[in-house]
């Protein structure tokens, strides 16, 4: 159990860095923009599939996250991740950094998904 606590501190510190990685002037805008999408669909309070369903509520977590995760990895310079990295564990350390501008934009996104979704919907099954 422990191991499992060691691995989920580790992908919360590398998502933080992802964020960094975001941020930083040095990152290429293709891995800005998997960065952004990886980093936001983790610190969502909305999962794509509700962690209440049983086995599949948490597999998108397990799934989805360190895929995204991987993928940015490939794409950003390795001395920016490394100095994101750096600052991400320092920043932890200091405590647990929040962001209330970026609760809201995650908010309002998935909210603009959700009004999409049904507006598709509407035209499809009328």
């Amino acid at each position: 159990m422990e191991t499992w606590k060691q691995r989920a501190r580790q992908l919360k510190a590398e998502t933080y860095a992802l964020y960094l990685v975001y941020r930083d002037p040095r990152t290429p805008w293709p891995a800005r923009i998997v960065a952004a999408v990886v980093v936001g669909y983790a610190f969502s309070p909305i999962d794509l599939i509700p962690d209440f369903i049983p086995v599949l509520g948490y597999l998108d977590d397990l799934v989805l996250v360190p895929f995204g995760a991987w993928l940015a990895l490939k794409l950003i310079p390795p001395a920016v991740m490394a100095d994101s990295r750096a600052r991400a564990q320092e920043m932890l350390a200091n405590g647990k950094p929040v962001s209330r501008a970026a609760a809201v934009v995650i908010v309002l996104v998935w909210i603009g998904l959700a009004a999409l979704g049904i507006a598709v919907a509407v035209k499809v099954f009328r």
